[in-house]
């Protein structure tokens, strides 16, 4: 019997973003806590996730791959618990819907001692009753859950009927970048804008969840104030041919810069000098963490976790979701007093490193665990 507990994690994954990252930081670090760590990650056959499992090999936690082809696919319960069977884990520990509805069974069938999940975000699907109700049964096969934000947890309590005292509040932790003034020119040239210029910016998927729309049109409002100033958008999704439409007809088109989905796209935000964050719901935000981390003072929605990253007037500033009046307000205000964009800043790289460090991401998910039994 091995002295080594071995907790394997499951993710359903179809491309790299805040939850994928956020496993990048923490899975290696609690393989450094004397944790048998692995990582089984299921894709769909379209979005293979090689890549990502190779990266996380060499960071020190084997990783496989399983094929998911449906969102409930039953033979994947039964496959899963066949591997957990072979690989006797002390634990398993579920990230995101798919993995949760055919881990967690697929767990206790195989007759894992413990089981965990994580919720890292809250979207409207999920207010639905029948997966409201399958999510209140899976709490019930539980050992414990770990929410990302207060709000996450209130709402696996409110809407997906978790116990209270199984859920605990593990806020996200990231190790920050050493900033790149190289890269900041370089980016900037590669975009075509000034050394000089005030430059906004976001980093995210284009999708309708992150609420770039509202972001767009307080530019627009702004932009014919402050001619120098830019916005440099980095990412994509399905909604690029629409955003690119909402610039032209807004007339900021030539001063909106659509950079595309980069690898380094954290160490490039020492390219901004303003984080926007204009998102109708999010579970954290992972992002705004690296934004702390280059110095950006944020413009952020008043939602969901986003409140518990931002305190508004000292590290950024929040806005009702969709209020492109107080988005605009706030971009003014920061273009005219660099100063104070400057203060806030240093105020938010402040508040990650007393606040959102991986160590402390990694002492509170182990006391979650607690003590789990060996092999």
């Amino acid at each position: 019997m091995s002295s080594t507990p071995r907790l394997i994690h499951l993710a359903k994954m179809t491309g790299v973003a805040g939850t994928e990252n956020h496993l990048l930081a923490l899975l290696p670090q609690l393989a450094k806590t004397g944790l048998d760590i692995r990582l089984i990650v299921l894709t769909e056959p379209e979005t293979p996730m090689d890549a990502y499992a190779a990266q996380m090999t060499a960071l020190g936690v084997p990783t496989e791959t399983l094929i998911i082809r449906k969102d409930v696919q039953f033979s994947l319960i039964k496959q899963l618990a066949a591997r957990f069977r072979a690989l006797r884990p002390a634990a398993v520990h579920t990230h995101l819907i798919h993995a949760d509805w055919h881990g967690i069974p697929a767990a206790r069938r195989a007759g894992v001692p413990r089981v965990f999940c994580s919720g890292h975000n809250d979207d409207p699907f999920r207010y639905r009753l029948p997966i409201r109700l399958i999510q209140a049964y899976l709490w019930r096969r539980l050992t414990a859950g770990i929410a990302i934000s207060e709000a996450v947890r209130q709402f696996m309590i409110k809407v997906e009927f978790a116990p209270p005292r199984k859920v605990h509040t593990v806020h996200y932790g990231i190790d920050p970048l050493p900033a790149d003034p190289a890269l900041r020119a370089a980016f900037r040239a590669e975009l075509g804008i000034a050394a000089d210029a005030p430059v906004f910016g976001s980093v995210c998927r284009l999708i309708e969840q992150k609420g770039l729309p509202f972001a767009l049109r307080a530019f627009a409002q702004i932009a014919p104030r402050f001619p120098e100033a830019q916005y440099v958008i980095i990412g994509d999704g399905t909604l690029r041919a629409a955003l690119r439409a909402e610039a032209e007809a807004l007339g900021i088109a030539a001063r909106v810069h659509f950079a595309g989905w980069r690898a380094d796209a954290a160490a490039r935000m020492a390219a901004f000098d303003y984080f926007l964050m204009p998102s109708l719901w999010e579970g954290f935000g992972l992002v705004m963490l690296e934004a702390m981390a280059a110095r950006l003072p944020i413009i952020a929605s008043n939602i969901s976790a986003l409140p518990e990253i931002v305190v508004a007037g000292e590290t950024g500033y929040l806005c009702a979701p969709r209020d492109v009046a107080c988005l605009a307000a706030h971009m003014a205000r920061l273009l005219e007093d660099r100063d104070l964009a400057r203060r806030l800043g240093s105020a938010a790289e402040a508040r990650l490193a007393a606040a959102f460090s991986i160590p402390k991401m990694v002492e509170k998910t182990r006391l979650v665990y607690g003590e789990l039994p060996m092999l």
